[in-house]
């Protein structure tokens, strides 16, 4: 099977030499489109990858890529495979400190720097030793004057003329994992795993991305996500597709307007601020009234998908996080069935899928072909075993060995499987916590009911050492211009019902709404918009007693 696979960068050599003038990478600038060719973007990346030998790197370095998303992105990794050497990408949010961690964790001898909110004093996290290149200047990015700049390696080195071709068994990719907690890990993937990974969904129409009509694709998650790299990167490079970029979070909506993606992989709460988009304009109740009229619904359909960006969609991911039911039910009425993927970086993707219509909506979907899953029985864990595992955690031995046990990856999350194989993640193994009454709580449950309420952006339920648990709320954007007693009075209506469902030890006894946003800037968000538990018990968790003993029902902090 190996001899017959075909890695990331020998697809993209087909395309640059047979289809040299198709479009491949779209940049927005304002209102207007910046498109790279197949046969540009060779030539771009051929010149990079000659300026990194010319530095002394030779093929197996590591080199990192620290930048929000955009085409360089792309051309930098290609740069970065068709030299022979390792990527290690890093999420852009990443402070000064961080930084100089996984620069040091990652072994990097090179490091691409492009697009960032904020530079500030991160050039301290640099050693003299390390080869910095910088991409051209975007407007409205920080501006970084660190390194050799892009366009200057562009006109004093050749293009690169041999196509290299890696062994399938050597590492394409190290993957820092973003966490919840912890010290971050480096993920090791070879170059056989995203070839074979495609090559199966090829031979299986598992998802169907093969079948798209449209092979456009559209970027914003962090291409150093595994979901993003596989969903969007990986994919486009092996089908001869487009990736767009979006410029920027207030341009996001013109962005995948103008694109009208065939394919999009988004994380839960982009999902659910497209709905929250279409609700703010017709409450659910009237919008469900409207799509039982045949002729109506037709066209309503039409012109809110067009409107969120919708219109030529083919396949609607949705990923990192566990996607509320509600929401794949909301989609469902707008014939967009929004196909779950649940996985690890450790699992180079999905281990599970829902491209069946079928599929119950509180679920993550059945295995992939050739993959099983199995609930260990006396903890509950979740256990993975699948042709695309990591080689292990890049110089961590004992830490590899101890996730994969007897070859199967211990994921940390807690799961039932049902008789026709449907996986159900019920929360994290680490999350459960114990109430001052002796009771174990598992907060994802609660969380899924109350995060279903109209005004509810994120919520994270905690309780570690108190009575009951209580909900830490921020609010959305069908909050703004109504009053907090209309806002209390719907999360009480809504905690109310959950609580009438549930055991006396899981009631929430209070509701605690938070001014402050949470982001990955002030560290309450992962950068896949994931909630850090841990940070907010250890910044709240000295006020959670007193929240719990106020009589009332909800507090705004």
């Amino acid at each position: 099977m190996t001899e017959s696979l075909i890695s990331i960068i020998e697809h993209f050599y087909k395309w640059e030499s047979e289809t040299p003038n198709k479009e491949f990478l779209r940049q927005p600038f304002g209102d207007k489109w910046t498109v790279t060719t197949y046969g540009e973007a060779g030539q771009e990346a051929r010149k990079i990858a000659s300026a990194l030998k010319a530095k002394g790197l030779k093929a197996g370095d590591h080199v990192g890529i620290y930048s929000k998303n955009c085409m360089h992105w792309v051309l930098a990794d290609l740069a970065i495979m068709m030299a022979g050497m390792v990527s290690v990408p890093y999420y852009a949010s990443l402070p000064k400190d961080q930084l100089k961690e996984v620069i040091k964790l990652g072994d990097i001898k090179a490091l691409f720097i492009g697009r960032l909110e904020k530079w500030g004093d991160r050039d301290q996290a640099l050693s003299d030793q390390l080869q910095v290149i910088r991409f051209p200047h975007y407007d409205g990015d920080a501006e970084i004057n660190v390194g050799d700049s892009w366009d200057g390696l562009l006109a004093s080195n050749p293009v690169l003329k041999e196509n290299f071709t890696p062994d399938l068994d050597s590492n394409w990719t190290i993957k820092f994992t973003s966490g919840t907690t912890g010290t971050p890990k480096g993920v090791m993937h070879t170059h056989k795993n995203p070839a074979l990974m495609l090559e199966n969904e090829r031979k299986s129409n598992w998802i169907g991305i093969f079948n798209m009509r449209e092979k456009r694709f559209f970027s914003f998650l962090p291409l150093n996500h595994v979901g993003e790299r596989m969903a969007v990167e990986v994919p486009a490079i092996i089908m001869g597709g487009s990736i767009s970029f979006a410029q920027n979070l207030a341009s996001f909506a013109n962005n995948i307007k103008d694109t009208q993606p065939s394919m999009l992989f988004a994380v839960p709460r982009i999902w659910t601020k497209f709905y929250q988009g279409v609700t703010a304009q017709i409450p659910e109740k009237r919008l469900d009234f409207y799509l039982k009229i045949p002729i109506v619904s037709s066209i309503l359909k039409k012109k809110l998908r067009t409107a969120m960006g919708l219109r030529d969609i083919e396949i609607a991911a949705t990923g990192a996080a566990i996607t509320p039911a509600f929401i794949k039910k909301f989609f469902a009425k707008l014939d967009i069935h929004l196909i779950e993927a649940y996985g690890m970086t450790e699992t180079c993707g999905s281990i599970t899928n829902t491209p069946d219509i079928g599929s119950p909506s509180d679920s993550v979907g059945r295995a992939i072909p050739g993959a099983e899953i199995r609930i260990d029985e006396k903890t509950g864990e979740i256990m993975m075993l699948t042709p695309y595992m990591m080689a292990g955690y890049y110089n961590k031995p004992d830490k590899t060995a101890e996730v994969l046990a007897d070859g199967w990856l211990h994921s940390g999350d807690c799961g039932e499987i049902d008789k026709q194989g449907f996986l159900r993640v019920t929360g994290r193994v680490k999350d459960a916590f114990k109430t001052s009454k002796g009771s174990f709580v598992t907060p994802n449950p609660l969380e899924e009911t109350i995060s279903a309420n109209e005004f509810v952006e994120q919520v994270c339920v905690v309780g570690l050492g108190i009575a009951q648990p209580i909900a830490l709320i921020n609010l959305g954007e069908a909050a703004k211009g109504r009053s907090k007693s209309q806002i209390a009075d719907s999360l009480v209506n809504t905690v109310n019902n959950l609580n009438a469902t549930r055991a006396k030890f899981e009631h929430v006894s209070t509701l605690v709404i938070h001014d402050e946003q949470w982001t990955d800037q002030n560290g309450f968000l992962t950068p896949t918009l994931k909630v850090k538990r841990t940070e907010l018990d250890k910044t709240f968790g000295s006020q959670y007693l007193g929240w719990h003993e106020t009589s009332d029902n909800v507090i705004w902090a």
